[in-house]
């Protein structure tokens, strides 16, 4: 999945199957290079269906990925949609500081033709932060070119592990400034994840997303299996 496995698989139960913030959880503190690869039954990003005609459909995941001991990492991630791609690119750190987690990067989104989340754009930009404490995680993802794009994600994620073992919680509303961005009204969807490991390290995900980021509110129950490698 998107980042580093050990990073999405509770980013993909925390914020949405097939894509989140890279800030949504910290970097592991151990260096090296892996890869990743996986299926999810819809690929659904910050609320929004990312097939064409919005149906949905099952997209092939993957992903390489560089982390060092001190926390900084930098990766790339693609996948497949409908009969496009996307492809992103990302760079940053993140650790924790008196018990605070925090993090802060930089990803580019681009895509082989154009996207749900921005109308118009064939790429984005954009820098994310996130500062987390105990189980509870703050996300804020910051749009770097409005010319192209005007918006501003914000998550909230509270892991409830201690209660239910894998399971988590996420809100979110993607705000666009003006006509011409993601959505001129507020986005807003609520995530229910579940994450669990099977043999042979083969991890499985299923996330009941609630959305309105449509023309109408919808549900989704994404189903995602994948698998890391550590390459060095």
């Amino acid at each position: 999945m998107k980042k580093t496995f050990k990073l999405k698989t509770l980013a993909l139960s925390l914020a949405v199957a097939g894509a989140a913030s890279v800030a949504m959880v910290p970097a592991a503190a151990q260096a090296g290079v892996s890869a990743n690869v996986g299926v999810v039954t819809d690929y659904i990003f910050r609320g929004f269906n990312q097939s064409a005609d919005g149906t949905g459909q099952p997209a092939l995941q993957g992903g390489l990925d560089f982390e060092t001991d001190m926390g900084l990492y930098a990766g790339v991630w693609a996948s497949t949609m409908d009969k496009e791609y996307e492809y992103d690119l990302y760079a940053g750190w993140a650790g924790t500081v008196s018990d605070i987690d925090l993090g802060i990067a930089y990803t580019n989104y681009s895509y082989t033709d154009k996207v749900a989340y921005a109308p118009g754009a064939s790429s984005f930009e954009e820098i994310n932060t996130s500062i987390g404490y105990g189980p509870v995680t703050l996300a804020v993802d910051f749009d770097v070119d409005p010319d192209v794009t005007n918006y501003i994600h914000y998550a909230v994620s509270y892991d409830a592990s201690a209660v239910a073992e894998g399971v988590s919680l996420t809100y979110g509303v993607t705000k666009t400034d003006k006509d011409g961005g993601v959505k001129t009204k507020d986005a807003g969807y609520l995530d229910v994840g579940y994450a669990t490991t099977l043999d042979m390290g083969v991890d499985l995900t299923a996330n009941f997303i609630m959305s309105d980021a449509g023309a109408d509110d919808t549900s989704y129950l994404v189903i995602g299996m994948s698998k890391s490698f550590d390459l060095m």
